[in-house]
């Protein structure tokens, strides 16, 4: 079953944010940046059980051309990207995502 995809409005902004940096190094390459984001939150709608758990509601994904990581939690109808983040800053970055 494939669940509903849910972009939080952070998660939005890190990828319009990542793509704007990408564009500023080399014109297209923020486009390619958000074509492969787009894959990969298919993949996690898809088969969200396949990437790896960083604690018991959250799983992590990485983007393979681009060292970002993909923070989602799977809920019982939809799945929520909480944070798409470049894979050297700090964990708390997507941990102050989560509710409460």
């Amino acid at each position: 079953m494939t669940r509903r995809l849910v972009l939080r409005k952070e998660a939005r902004e890190d990828v319009a944010s990542a793509a704007t940096w990408y564009d500023d190094q080399e014109p297209g390459l923020g486009k390619d940046f958000v074509t492969e984001a787009r894959q990969l939150f298919r993949q996690i709608a898809e088969h969200p059980a396949r990437f790896r758990p960083v604690n018991p509601e959250v799983r992590q994904a990485s983007l393979h051309r681009f060292p970002y990581a993909v923070y989602f939690s799977v809920e019982p109808e939809e799945i929520v990207i909480l944070a798409v983040i470049h894979k050297r800053r700090h964990p708390d970055t997507w941990r102050q995502r989560l509710e409460p």
